[in-house]
């Protein structure tokens, strides 16, 4: 006859209240990214065009585009932004979850649109100049 199986209600509670921050602190950021979505987008596309990391006929399209990424990201059910940066997830440690989906859009579906020439750099390049901006306006 086996023994008992008692749970640690300590741990558990530990473990609830840990992901509880984590969901509020997700929660606040999307918040804070709905308020800025058109500034974050124009200095993403000014940095990355500027920055030489992506070569376009058109800046406006690109921000344009970048725009419509983050407002897609702010209406994304979580598994959708789980399958978009699975491919980015171990691309640096503790990753910004914003900064990994708009760094996902750009190398996978903005080096598509009709207005970008190409795209320079490395996967980290892109997603560090992603990253600063997004972590410059969002907190």
């Amino acid at each position: 006859m086996g023994g008992d199986f008692h749970t640690n209600y300590r741990e558990e509670n530990l473990i609830s209240r840990l992901e509880s921050s984590r969901q509020s602190a997700w929660t606040r950021q999307l918040m804070q990214l709905g308020d800025c979505v058109d500034e974050l987008a124009q200095k993403l596309a000014m940095k990355l065009v500027n920055g030489n990391l992506i070569e376009t006929k058109s800046q406006r399209d690109v921000e344009e585009q970048l725009a419509g990424c983050l407002g897609s990201l702010l209406n994304a059910e979580d598994f959708d932004i789980q399958y978009a940066i699975a491919n980015f997830r171990n691309l640096v440690p503790q990753a910004n979850r914003i900064s990994l989906y708009v760094t996902a859009f750009i190398i996978e579906r903005l080096i598509d649109h009709r207005s970008v020439v190409d795209i320079y750099g490395t996967d980290e390049e892109i997603y560090a100049v992603v990253n600063t901006e997004v972590t410059g306006m969002i907190r």
